[in-house]
């Protein structure tokens, strides 16, 4: 079932925010920087990116990869665009495009992360907009009960036909079982 165009675009937004969010935070992290209008730019490509992969739910493995995928995009936007001082160089773990070893366990160990986080995210909150929508209405029911439509009569029942509590069929007899002796002749 493909998703309508309001939900499609939450999802896309929430994807883009938090994988902007992690690729700059990895990024200052670094030794980097980032501008204003870079971190735009990369926004406006994770919202891209995630409202052509937002009609349906996705499995953890492809928001995995498709996070993994962005994370390159927006490292090398970053990179490319990476004004550097002197100061700062010395503390960046790459040189160029090339990230250092640091920077690929960082990345990736925060894309599992995040992966997962946003794979889970959406049962979790519909489970608990769920809950809330549930208990949001026994409280409506007890502020405001249902009218009862036309006259309702409560007549007492009147009363009944007195029955044995016993079982038509069962004997009523006392006692352990009858046993018949029977005698052998010999």
């Amino acid at each position: 079932m493909t998703a309508s165009l309001p939900f499609r675009l939450a999802r896309a937004a929430v994807f883009a925010v938090v994988c902007v969010a992690l690729s700059v935070l990895a990024h200052l992290f670094g030794g980097g920087s980032v501008t204003g209008p870079v971190t735009v730019c990369g926004l406006l490509l994770a919202f891209g990116g995630g409202v052509a992969a937002s009609a349906r739910e996705r499995t953890p493995l492809v928001i995995l990869l498709l996070l993994a995928g962005m994370q390159v995009v927006l490292h090398v936007l970053f990179s490319l665009s990476h004004t550097a001082h002197a100061y700062t160089a010395l503390l960046h773990d790459h040189s160029g495009l090339v990230p250092g070893a640091g920077m690929l366990v960082t990345h990736a160990g925060a894309t599992m992360m995040v992966a997962l986080w946003l794979a889970r995210g959406e049962a979790v909150l519909w489970g608990l907009l769920h809950r809330l929508a549930a208990r949001l209405c026994r409280v409506l029911l007890v502020l405001f009960p249902q009218p009862v439509e036309g006259p309702v009569a409560l007549a007492a029942p009147g009363p009944g036909r007195l029955r044995s509590a016993a079982p038509a069929h069962a004997a009523p007899t006392r006692g352990p079982p009858f046993t018949q002796v029977i005698a052998f002749s010999s």
